[in-house]
């Protein structure tokens, strides 16, 4: 199958998905496409274990598709410079900024520390059910499992009414946290791939190089993408100048081996904050947000729909499926130890309305970077393992965590929450 027919399949199926959902289901559209996507290749599955004919024979051209399909690229390298842009372009930068400290205590340490709490209780767990996994490879699955994925949460997010200080909190923590969570992958893909262990200077100049450079390159590409913005007045030029700038931007990243989500992230702060203020007409801004807005809609369906048909090549064992059930409850565990209690016996530094920390622990949704970055792995049985492991975690974040987030809110804030104030900059 072509590229093109490959797309062409993508869309139609999630068009269709998104129709059945907005028909009957009424979820969100990026859940209701996944929860559609994922109980028709079930049933498609299991059916075709029956040998039926042409049912089986669909099942087969389905995995075949899906097979033929190298979901790290799609995400890693084609939908998140778009959708980290998209999700940075309303992102309020002053209420960012005056939580800048909260926002790198979670996206840097906590996500780190859950690193490290996930690696060992994912190990002693495998350990105790028979399924060898080198140490390494635990502490792989923690390091793409702990940062909240931020596609998953902004969408999640904009159904969630939050006062605005979580609002910023979470989107913040997770527009920041895919940058560390890659600087890790790419330490322990070192390891795995080369069994040689860092130094302490590695550590510091890959982070120095992939992190920090991410953003001053950010930072430029903003700067100069503003400007470009501000010095004519068609919309349907700017529009495409903003495009030009991620696709070239991302692009341009990766050949200067400097994080190219942190550098999207940063870009699109600056365009969001200045160039939508002070270098667009009303009409550009306009189509501006129509056009990102529909980007990060359509894209967001197809990539929940990838997660959903991503099932069909997955094998589950009994006890893998057990494991899996209990990485749920690890990767909760973990993430309430390093963001709920901090945020919970700290409310004066984090600047959170009470019951906080139980609304950014439940918040902390997992989507497709997790997988993306499992499925970067050397193949082989370990990283089949890291896989099948993920996608539970993620298949559970997002259909559980993702639509009870608005009612662990008002329990956990009460009715009025959402009006309270944010709070002065410290």
């Amino acid at each position: 199958m072509s590229k093109l027919d490959a797309i062409a399949t993508l869309l139609v199926m999630a068009a269709v998905s998104g129709w059945l959902n907005h028909r009957y289901l009424k979820l969100p559209m990026a859940i209701g496409v996944m929860v559609l996507s994922l109980l028709g290749t079930i049933v498609l599955t299991v059916a075709g274990s029956f040998y039926l004919g042409p049912v089986n024979s669909a099942r087969v051209a389905l995995e075949a598709f899906v097979r033929s399909i190298d979901l790290h690229s799609v995400v890693m390298e084609g939908m998140l410079s778009l959708l980290l842009f998209a999700g940075a372009l309303h992102v309020d930068v002053r209420l960012l900024t005056s939580y800048r400290r909260q926002i790198l205590g979670l996206a840097v340490l906590g996500t780190l520390a859950s690193t490290f709490i996930v690696g060992y209780a994912s190990s002693f767990v495998l350990n105790s059910l028979g399924l060898e996994l080198p140490f390494i490879y635990c502490l792989a699955f923690g390091a793409l499992i702990s940062p909240t994925d931020p596609i998953a949460v902004l969408g999640v997010l904009k159904a969630a009414k939050v006062p605005k200080a979580i609002e910023t909190a979470i989107a913040g923590e997770s527009l920041f946290n895919d940058g560390v969570a890659v600087v890790v992958m790419t330490l322990l893909l070192g390891v795995i791939d080369q069994g040689q262990h860092p130094s302490t200077r590695d550590v510091l100049s890959l982070f120095g190089q992939e992190a920090l450079g991410g953003v001053a390159f950010g930072a430029v590409l903003g700067v100069v993408c503003y400007q470009m913005l501000r010095s004519i007045d068609d919309y349907q030029v700017e529009v495409l100048i903003t495009l030009a700038t991620v696709m070239g931007g991302y692009a341009l990243a990766h050949s200067l081996h400097v994080s190219g989500p942190l550098a999207m992230v940063v870009c699109g702060l600056i365009v969001g904050e200045y160039g939508r203020s002070s270098a667009m007409s009303d009409t550009t801004r306009k189509h501006l947000d129509t056009f990102w807005e529909l980007l990060d809609t359509v894209l967001n369906a197809v990539l929940f729909l990838l997660i959903g048909v991503e099932i069909v090549v997955l094998q589950f064992a009994p006890p893998i499926g057990i494991a899996g059930a209990l990485a749920i409850v690890i990767t909760l565990g973990a993430r309430l130890l390093t963001v709920g209690l901090p945020v919970a016996l700290l409310p004066g530094w984090f600047r959170l309305p009470k019951g906080s920390a139980k609304v950014l622990t439940w918040c902390g949704v997992r989507g497709g970077v997790s997988v993306a970055l499992a499925l970067s792995l050397p193949p082989g049985p370990q990283a089949e393992t890291v896989v099948v492991l993920t996608y539970i975690v993620v298949v559970f974040s997002i259909i559980v965590q993702g639509l009870t987030v608005s009612r662990v809110a008002r329990m956990a804030l009460g009715d009025g929450a959402a009006s309270e104030p944010a709070g002065g900059a410290h």
